[in-house]
């Protein structure tokens, strides 16, 4: 398992993220902190200096469980328990919402839970399955997040477009009043339908955008420049690296069938982004790469941008 990432598991294949151990069948929020590990309390301490004074205006949160230093946070900051965080999610199940993931990044400064949501989309001839990430710190770094992660089903390519008709991410701040939002369930269900609403339609003038080969290459050009004047190791990486998202592009069998149009360069993005080997493959790149998905790939979204300019 690779490192930073604690426990999690997931259902029966494994997930679009490759993190996780596998169980049969998908658990209520209350089961899934255990299967995840994450059954422990946030508990506040003081903080001191190092003579042994009070800081004050300050708290560190630390792990019931081993007393593990989650983070210095200001006396504003209320804990929300991860058995709170997660039990809204509760209320989707019965509008047929699963459980898949859950787990602690970062030492359990980043704990989240992925369920996968009920309806099934067909967008462009293919199918795409919604996800939820919910996702808490405990780091103070931020609120409680919730966010939209499709994934088109053949490849696992994710396509959560940077939409300007709707959100793929909705936060809320650890103030007194946190819970109150968090528990909107209904609202929930209902920015995740209008995303995906709205994703469809997207996919839909992707589709409509025809590119050249020309204009492709100038684009993955954009990505990964090869030119006499850099330096060879560079020049070598980026030409690696290039290569790797031709293939995606011209040759992958799951975009055999589509066009070639901004749809297709997208999900050839989509496939490098999240799926291509680094050339330095760090000790928490999966952690990264999932951190990255959730919040939006920066390289996903300028696919997106890049191929919108061309229409």
């Amino acid at each position: 398992m690779p490192a930073n990432v604690e426990t999690m598991f997931y259902v029966r294949e494994k997930p679009w993220h490759g993190l996780g151990t596998e169980v049969q069948e998908a658990p209520t929020s209350a089961d899934a902190l255990i299967y995840a590990g994450l059954d422990w309390e946030v508990i506040q301490k003081n903080v001191y200096s190092e003579d042994g004074s009070l800081i004050a205006g300050y708290k560190v949160n630390t792990r019931s469980t081993d007393s593990a230093a989650l983070g210095i946070v200001s006396d504003r900051y209320k804990v929300v328990q991860n058995e709170d965080a997660f039990q809204f999610t509760d209320d989707l199940l019965g509008a047929g919402v699963t459980y898949e993931t859950a787990g602690a990044l970062q030492g359990g400064r980043k704990v989240w839970m992925l369920a996968r949501m009920p309806h099934r989309y067909i967008i462009a001839g293919d199918e795409i399955a919604p996800y939820l990430v919910v996702m808490n710190s405990h780091d103070g770094s931020s609120g409680i997040k919730v966010a939209m992660t499709p994934i088109r089903v053949v490849c696992q390519n994710t396509l959560n477009l940077a939409l300007d008709s709707a959100k793929r991410i909705w936060t809320t701040k650890h103030t007194e009043n946190v819970m109150l939002r968090v528990h909107e369930a209904e609202e929930t269900l209902g920015l995740a339908e209008k995303y995906m609403g709205e994703l469809g339609r997207g996919i839909d003038t992707l589709s409509r955008i025809r590119l050249t080969d020309k204009t492709v290459m100038d684009f993955m050009n954009e990505f990964f420049p090869v030119t006499l004047d850099m330096p060879d190791v560079q020049r070598k990486n980026n030409l690696r690296l290039l290569e790797d998202m031709k293939r995606r592009y011209w040759e992958a069998p799951d975009l055999s069938n589509v066009g070639k149009n901004g749809y297709r360069f997208v999900n050839a993005i989509s496939d490098f982004a999240t799926h291509a080997d680094p050339i330095r493959k760090t000790r928490n790149y999966n952690e990264n790469l999932f951190l990255r998905t959730v919040e939006g790939n920066p390289m996903i979204d300028k696919a997106y941008k890049m191929a919108l300019a061309a229409a």
